[in-house]
């Protein structure tokens, strides 16, 4: 049995979800949502709560699908609601950044700025050396926040870089000089 996929997610008011064909449409007042649903998986709509179930809960695939699709529903809801969002570190001398309309313009080090434009749905802003991109879609969110860390990941020696601002760098020690001993 799936524990997440058993649990129901729970629809807070202002928020309307309906099933068509094999896509589910959740609306809130953030914006809209669409989760595709397996055809293996079942999922109910009820006044306040919305439910997934599978026909064969002894079979490890369909298993992993309830668990999936019951946190894809949940996500989804939540998205609309209260949105999501991650925020970014940029440290480093001479590192720096800039948000300007749609598009984050970076200084990284390299002889050249770094320009990447803000996805849609998706939104940017700047304040100090911190990066925070929200959305309603968290797989949106998450992956162009790694986009973003992908461009310069952090060292471990300086801890020069794009960082999560909750994430930890392990730092090494750098070389070590050792004194020779003379005659």
């Amino acid at each position: 049995m799936s524990r997440i996929g058993k649990k129901p997610v729970t629809i807070p008011n202002g928020v309307k979800a309906e099933i068509k064909d094999s896509t589910l449409k959740v609306n809130g007042p953030k914006g809209n949502l669409t989760v595709a649903i397996h055809p293996k998986v079942s999922v109910s709509v009820s006044e306040n709560e919305i439910t997934v179930d599978v026909p064969n809960k002894e079979n490890k695939f369909e298993r992993s699908l309830w668990g999936l699709t019951r946190s894809l529903i949940a996500n989804a809801v939540l998205g609309v609601v209260s949105g999501f969002e991650k925020k970014l570190e940029i440290n480093g001398v001479g590192f720096r950044g800039s948000v300007a309309g749609k598009t984050i313009n970076l200084s990284l080090g390299f002889s050249h700025p770094v320009i990447v434009e803000v996805p849609e749905g998706l939104t940017a802003a700047m304040e100090k050396n911190i990066i925070t991109i929200t959305g309603i879609d968290k797989q949106a969110v998450g992956e162009f926040a790694a986009k973003i860390r992908a461009l310069k990941k952090p060292e471990p020696y300086k801890g020069k870089g794009i960082k999560y601002v909750d994430e930890v760098i392990r730092r090494k020690a750098g070389k070590v000089v050792k004194a020779v001993g003379g005659k």
